[in-house]
């Protein structure tokens, strides 16, 4: 697919945060761009960015059952899905044993499996076409479990698997995926958009309490810049071989380089005992 033909966007979440940076950005280079927004006034809202070009679509990711028809209501009404940002999303902070099983499963919901349904709904009209691209946001905390966050970690980590497989799925059919994994950004994520599990536990004080003190005060302060992302988002869309994985952020090069020197180093210390279980 050539530059020429990635005119049309769709993007889940373009009320705040990154999507909304996201949405910005590419209206700005010329594409018509689909958002997904949870009420009528974000609605409004969006589409006034834009009188052409900007495109409200009325979805929540959750609404499994809805993705599909609406995604094929754009497809006939509005116009093909060249690209897909599967955006949506939110953070939920909380040590594993404080926090409910009901948060993990409405964590993996959002931020997992809407993204697949949304992924399964495009497929079909891509597949059909020989060209597309499927961008997944995840995070840092999809390759370093960081304490306190491991829900989110969990499905940050899910998404990147998914993502990878996928790419090696419909690769030869024209078809790109790309995980990206942004670091810590000047937005929500850890502010009004995270949920927050209550503490309940005396023994994971000492770990824990500077940790959730640390990310608040930080909130607001983070040095990722949305806009920059954006522009490094059509970068990648724009690519004639964009890559399967792309870190955001010189945080999360950080981390991630650490922990996989840190892999390594557990690999080779034990590589004796992964040998020894085939058979003799």
């Amino acid at each position: 697919m050539t530059t020429h033909d990635r005119r049309n966007i769709l993007i889940t979440g373009v009320g705040s945060g990154l999507g909304k940076a996201f949405a910005a950005e590419a209206l700005s280079s010329g594409y018509l761009v689909v958002g997904t927004v949870r009420s009528e006034e974000a609605r409004l809202a969006f589409e006034a960015t834009h009188p052409s070009r900007a495109r409200a679509l009325l979805l929540d990711v959750t609404d499994f059952a809805a993705i599909g028809p609406a995604v094929a209501k754009v497809e006939r009404e509005v116009a093909p899905i060249d690209v897909v940002v599967n955006n949506a999303g939110y953070g939920h902070e909380g040590v594993l044993e404080e926090s409910p099983l009901e948060e993990i499963k409405r964590q993996f919901d959002v931020n997992v499996f809407g993204a697949v349904a949304m992924m399964k709904a495009v497929l079909p009209y891509m597949r059909e076409r020989r060209r597309g691209h499927i961008v997944n946001v995840t995070s840092m905390a999809g390759y370093v479990g960081l304490a306190g966050i491991a829900y989110y970690a969990g499905s940050k980590f899910a998404l990147e698997g998914i993502s990878e497989v996928l790419a090696k799925e419909v690769h030869h059919l024209g078809i790109r995926v790309t995980a990206i994994a942004p670091g810590s950004f000047r937005t929500d994520w850890a502010g009004r958009s995270m949920v927050r599990s209550p503490r309940s536990i005396a023994d994971y004080d000492l770990l824990f309490d500077p940790v959730r003190q640390a990310r608040a005060e930080k909130s607001g302060k983070q040095s990722g810049d949305p806009a920059r992302a954006a522009r490094a988002l059509l970068r990648v869309v724009e690519a004639e071989d964009p890559p399967v994985h792309l870190l955001l952020g010189t945080d999360a090069l950080k981390l991630v380089r650490q922990k996989l020197e840190s892999l390594q180093h557990e690999i080779d210390a034990w590589e004796s005992i992964t040998r020894s279980t085939e058979f003799a």
